[in-house]
């Protein structure tokens, strides 16, 4: 579960964020200052921090430099009634991730939550894997229609070559097994191969490459 904390020097108003990111899903808790904030990231280790830039002692944007020299993969949303483009360059060149004025709906708090949680999803992702592996895997087009074949639905061994129209059943066996290695596919309960997480995206990244990218000769 996803950890956020949500700085404001008015306590009514981090209780009612909070219990919206509650209500959401998340694990949420808050601070009425900026030093209880710091302590807080350093002690529980939150994944994006919510912040007022107008807090009272230290300024918003010198907790955003503490924050992140503490938690560095920590994300910083910025509140604030004062949308000034400087005040979003500031925050921006200390680490903040986005900016959130005052008002905000609760659907526009929320979109920008689970963008900002799915982005650090992708990185750690991104960072785990060999990239090149990854294309390398899907620039064979027998593994490419492999993909799409298991996107449609879960398929056996026998049901892919078919569909195949493969003579060679070791060649499945090498393709399936390049896909399995990186990732891409993977096999449930009754041994059917399917499409993981990552192999969705990968697909959905395919879908794009061949729509808009490879143009008729």
């Amino acid at each position: 579960m996803k950890k956020l904390l949500v700085v404001t020097d008015n306590a009514d108003f981090s209780r009612q964020i909070t219990d919206i990111l509650i209500s959401a899903g998340y694990y949420a808790d808050y601070a009425v200052s900026v030093r209880d904030a710091i302590d807080k990231a350093n002690s529980d280790g939150f994944d994006i921090v919510l912040m007022d830039t107008a807090m009272p002692g230290m300024k918003g944007i010198e907790a955003i430099r503490e924050i992140k020299q503490i938690r560095p993969m920590t994300k910083v949303v910025i509140i604030t009634a004062s949308a000034t483009i400087e005040d979003a360059i500031d925050s921006i060149k200390c680490g903040a991730v986005d900016y959130l004025p005052k008002p905000f709906t609760t659907e526009r708090l929320l979109d920008i939550i689970k963008r900002e949680i799915e982005e650090t999803t992708f990185a750690k992702e991104i960072s785990a894997v060999d990239m090149d592996f990854i294309l390398g895997s899907i620039s064979n087009p027998l593994r490419r229609n492999l993909i799409k074949l298991v996107h449609q639905h879960s398929m056996r061994f026998m049901e892919l070559n078919r569909e195949l129209s493969l003579i060679d059943h070791t060649r499945l066996v090498f393709h399936i097994k390049q896909l399995k290695d990186c990732g891409i596919i993977t096999q449930d309960t009754s041994r059917a191969y399917l499409l993981t997480d990552r192999g969705v995206r990968v697909y959905k990244g395919m879908m794009i490459l061949e729509t808009f990218l490879v143009t008729d000769s």
